[in-house]
């Protein structure tokens, strides 16, 4: 994907973009870290969402939807409880049941999605089963640690589930962590290289350390066959970084400042499949445990959507923007032409706005600070013999083209998230 030279390294701040165009907003009466999208910032939200849908579909995944909510005995089979009680919300009281039965706003997908598994029994013949929810869960961060889209109370996580054979976690892991770099590299972001994520000798890992170094070797396989260095990444081994109950692989981005985020993960765990006795059929018939791995490829909707923001200085790539052609047409005798083009491609699914209003640089201004991905002028030359002025601002294009050709050139770049192919234009 082409970006700007000086998105790279942009000084801003993702929550100055919030505020200035209109993204997202916060209020006292919400409470902090429970951001409010708005219009324009839900269209970023929806466009990686549908992303992150079409990538698992592709992998074959299969979508569930669960409840934020569950019993608080669920989190204490799993662990979650255990581990981070201090960091989820207070348990819900209904009346006078036990203190397991009370319910808790969830900190972690992974145990409805057992339970989804759970709820009929498998055959070795029917793996892997893959389910992928766009899923919110919740963190009782702190006040004084809230800060815009990048901790917050409630995170919505491209979350999947994969349920598999012991003899299919590294085709599995591998299977994912090409679709967690292919997401990057559609989404622009570049990675600095890949965590291998360990346990170290403290207490806070559960499971046997036979299966876990099992796992670490599955993820070695992963990495080879992948081949990282063609993606010109690393593998850093980093023990005391994996979670509770599994070794991981994390996609580590740096920021300007040297600040490390891990943007999609791999990550193995034998722990739940044994506390839920998650089983199959094995060919004699007899139960197998199941091995599930959780996989993310685009991420947590709010950081990847902060990141974005930072990485492209505010101006996001074509698929991306909330408005990607703002047509200005010079007169009113232009309007009705510029109106059919506008039409034209909103038909084709694209986000385009008439603007009249103001002289023809006031509303150019606006555009610009809005950072609309491109503008379109109409005179009434351009009306008349069928063209369009095009600055495509993201791109540094700028020339006059016919209309159907400028519908046709959108239209197929916002299908493959990519740049729009211009024309080399002749002085």
């Amino acid at each position: 994907m082409n970006s700007p030279e000086n998105a790279a390294n942009s000084p801003h701040d993702h929550r100055d973009f919030g505020r200035e165009l209109d993204l997202f907003a916060g209020d006292p009466l919400v409470g902090p870290g429970l951001p409010l999208w708005l219009p324009a910032g839900s269209v970023i939200r929806d466009e990686l969402e549908r992303l992150a849908r079409d990538i698992a579909r592709a992998d074959g995944c299969v979508g569930v939807h669960t409840p934020v909510l569950a019993k608080r005995a669920l989190f204490e089979k799993s662990g979650h409880w255990a581990k981070f009680a201090d960091d989820m919300f207070p348990p819900m009281q209904l009346g006078d049941e036990a203190p397991e039965d009370q319910l808790v706003l969830r900190p972690a997908n992974c145990p409805h999605h057992a339970m989804s598994y759970a709820s009929r029994q498998h055959s070795y013949r029917e793996l892997p089963l893959r389910f992928n929810e766009l899923a919110p869960m919740f963190r009782a961060e702190r006040s004084g640690v809230v800060s815009g889209l990048t901790r917050v109370r409630q995170i919505n996580l491209d979350d999947t589930h994969v349920f598999c054979r012991p003899d299919q976690v590294a085709d599995e892991s591998e299977r994912a962590l090409r679709s967690a770099l292919h997401a990057q590299q559609v989404l622009g972001m570049p990675v600095d290289y890949v965590r291998l994520s360990l346990r170290d000798d403290g207490p806070g890992y559960l499971g046997d350390p036979v299966l876990w170094a099992e796992a670490t070797s599955a993820l070695r396989q992963a990495c080879a066959a992948v081949d990282l260095a063609s993606y010109g990444l690393e593998v850093v081994e980093a023990e005391g970084e994996a979670a509770f109950y599994g070794p991981k692989l994390d996609l580590q981005v740096l920021d300007g400042n040297g600040h490390e985020e891990s943007m999609a993960t791999v990550q193995l765990d034998f722990v739940q499949p044994q506390r839920f006795d998650l089983t199959y059929d094995g060919p004699d018939g007899a139960k197998q445990q199941v091995v599930m791995i959780h996989r993310g490829t685009v991420g947590a909707m709010e950081r990847v959507t902060a990141a974005l923001l930072e990485r492209y200085d505010g101006r996001m790539p074509l698929w991306l923007s909330p408005i990607q052609v703002c047509v200005l047409p010079v007169s009113e005798a232009a309007d009705g032409v510029a109106r059919d083009f506008v039409d034209a491609l909103v038909a084709l699914g694209l986000r385009a706005q008439l603007e009249v209003d103001g002289s023809l640089g006031a509303r150019i201004r606006t555009s610009r600070a809005r950072r609309d991905y491109a503008f379109a002028v109409l005179g009434e030359s351009e009306a008349a013999d069928g063209s369009v002025q095009v600055n495509d601002v993201f791109a540094g294009f700028r020339g006059s083209l016919p209309r159907e050709a400028v519908v046709a050139i959108l239209a197929e770049a916002y299908a493959d998230r990519s740049a729009p192919a211009w024309p080399e234009l002749v002085e």
